[in-house]
């Protein structure tokens, strides 16, 4: 059985926000990885890189399966090599062409075949990005760790990683490990504590 971790890893702000990252989707205060990284981020691509390695497959919804793939498709280096070539799964409630290299659609109940997908492979089954599958995924206790890369400023508002928290309700977490990357960034890893 595989073990679905949300990580990539997943960037946020200390107060949790992890809306527009890198500035593209025009959010007021997007850009916010590459100005309050700065100098750590050589240490980020390093764990992005280890991240990577010992996934055994990546777990996406569609915005963040076309984002991705088209940031990493054109690339070469070692990330670039090692996201494009490794089995990648796309959640979709619509017809979708998949069209990056080693990737399956899960079409109809994203619940459903997410489980079945969590029963077929070993190892780790990793969500990069997708907060939105995750809540959904969280809510139905499929996620097993989450992974925080955790940047150095409260941007105040945004999408938040676990949203307003009423949908998810009370989920209890033991804190696995804990280190910086470079000399500003958190790297916190917690387990969801199932059952509990």
């Amino acid at each position: 059985m595989g073990k679905i971790v949300m990580s990539g890893p997943q960037n946020v702000s200390l107060d949790g926000v992890v809306q527009d990252p890198d500035g593209a989707e025009g959010f007021e205060r997007g850009g916010w990885f590459g100005r309050f990284g700065g100098e750590d981020l050589a240490a980020w691509s390093e764990v992005a890189l280890e991240e990577a390695l010992r996934a055994e497959a990546w777990l996406l919804g569609r915005r963040s399966y076309t984002f991705f793939g088209t940031r990493w498709r054109p690339r070469s280096g070692a990330l670039a090599d090692r996201l494009n070539s490794m089995p990648k799964y796309v959640v979709s409630s619509t017809p979708l062409e998949p069209d990056w290299d080693n990737s399956t659609v899960l079409s109809g109940d994203a619940v459903t075949e997410v489980a079945k997908l969590k029963e077929r492979l070993d190892g780790e089954i990793v969500v990069p990005a997708s907060h939105r599958l995750g809540r959904t995924l969280i809510e139905h206790d499929l996620v097993d760790e989450v992974r925080l890369v955790v940047f150095p400023v409260v941007l105040g508002t945004g999408e938040r990683f676990f949203g307003d928290g009423s949908v998810l309700g009370t989920k209890p977490l033991r804190l696995l490990e804990s280190r910086t990357i470079g000399d500003g960034l958190a790297f916190l890893t917690y387990a969801f504590v199932h059952g509990g």
